[in-house]
């Protein structure tokens, strides 16, 4: 490979949250386990080599003025979305800057909604929009999303058009690649749920923060692409910080046709005068945009063979735990349900043995899908193989011991 995906980087240090938290406060590391960050969304590989030395250019220049986005920034999103995406309507009018995917979904949902009101969401349901919603007294009503003959899951579109109605919601949220589940909706599921919204005058939220990070096989269909009325109805939500593992960076991105959403939206960000720009943030994303793709390659690889291994890892150690192959994002979730029952073991338990043997993965009841764990695959291969036999050893087969292999 021309990248590195295999250093094991010591992430401790640099106020990274993956490595410096372990989100379950009742939980401790037992002496001997070195930590193994599997839970917040961000990998732990180097970022693409494009995107550092696109900010070293910019920071070779001695001052940090006042700036105005460069023409060449919205033309990496343009081409960019015509290159990935095939979209080949995208104008610079649509792009507008946003101080992170979740907070565009904010703004969006104060401009378009008020205190109290409903909002659409699917469960499992990320826990980023749960925030968003208590955060700004909006209600959360959730359409749970069903596994079919084949274990995929899907969208229950009756379930969906029953609550819009009964509930009188005007406002819902699709995630596409679908996070947790790793989902990657086909053009007929899209339509059809647009369809569904607009029978009930339902303006929708797109977030499509993981829409490059699609395996071998499977092609992200952007919300807005499927009918004249999405892209009226829809707006979407990009970045390139889960691709090209930015963050920290802030480099998120709406897209809007519609006029009228577009001066709702862009108003409502501008109220706090707080949804400004970074210089670096730019940079970052002029580098990725235009010199990423041969990065990106080799990273999808890297991710497809990572979630390979632990789907077969957890098909085999424990077929009781219910587990789709995702089909786009790094994240896998697992269905502990049964396993659980089986072996009278709360999720909670089963959860912290995993943390005591150093294993930090994240409680998928905060989703909204009970007994569940939500782990990140983005990382190098040793570790994750190191982290699954420790999975086996401690979390499925017992309460941690002393870690015997010095790792």
């Amino acid at each position: 490979m021309a990248y590195d995906f295999t250093t094991v980087m010591d992430r401790k240090g640099h106020n990274l949250i993956a490595a410096e938290i372990i989100p379950d406060k009742e939980a401790q590391v037992r002496e001997g386990f070195s930590v193994i960050p599997m839970w917040v969304a961000d990998m732990s590989f180097p970022t693409a080599p494009c995107v550092l030395d696109a900010v070293r250019e910019r920071l070779s220049f001695p001052n940090f003025g006042y700036f105005a986005p460069r023409e060449e920034y919205y033309q990496a999103i343009l081409d960019w979305h015509r290159e990935r995406k095939g979209v080949t309507d995208l104008t610079r009018e649509c792009i507008g800057y946003e101080n992170g995917v979740l907070g565009g979904v904010s703004s969006a949902i104060r401009a378009l909604t008020s205190p109290g009101d409903p909002i659409l969401l699917h469960a499992p349901t990320y826990v980023g929009f749960t925030h968003v919603l208590e955060d700004t007294g909006r209600r959360a009503v959730h359409s749970n999303l069903i596994r079919d003959e084949a274990g995929v899951w899907r969208m229950d579109y009756e379930d969906m058009g029953r609550k819009l109605e009964q509930e009188q919601i005007h406002l819902a949220i699709i995630c596409s690649p679908h996070n947790p589940t790793g989902r990657v909706w086909e053009k007929w599921e899209i339509e059809k749920a647009l369809e569904v919204y607009a029978a009930h005058d339902c303006l929708v939220l797109s977030d499509e923060i993981w829409s490059d990070l699609i395996m071998p096989g499977y092609r992200h269909i952007p919300t807005q692409s499927v009918s004249a009325d999405a892209k009226e109805r829809v707006i979407a939500f990009y970045s390139p910080s889960k691709t090209f593992s930015l963050a920290g960076m802030i480099t998120s991105y709406h897209v809007v046709y519609s006029g009228w959403l577009r001066d709702r939206l862009r108003r409502e960000g501008e109220l706090t005068h707080y949804n400004s720009q970074n210089v670096f943030s730019m940079a970052a994303l002029i580098g990725a945009y235009t010199k990423g793709g041969p990065w990106l390659s080799e990273l999808l690889s890297v991710l497809e063979g990572n979630i390979r291994y632990a789907c077969g890892f957890f098909r085999e150690h424990s077929p009781e735990i219910r587990v789709m192959q995702p089909q786009g994002t790094y994240m896998l979730f697992l269905d502990c349900g049964e396993w659980c029952r089986r072996h009278g073991v709360s999720i909670r338990e089963l959860r912290l043995r995993g943390v005591e043997a150093g294993v930090i993965w994240q409680d998928g009841e905060s989703f909204f899908w009970p007994d569940s764990i939500r782990m990140n695959l983005a990382l190098p291969r040793t570790l994750l193989e190191e982290a699954l036999e420790r999975i086996r050893r401690y979390a499925l087969g017992g309460t941690a011991g002393k870690q015997d292999s010095g790792n």
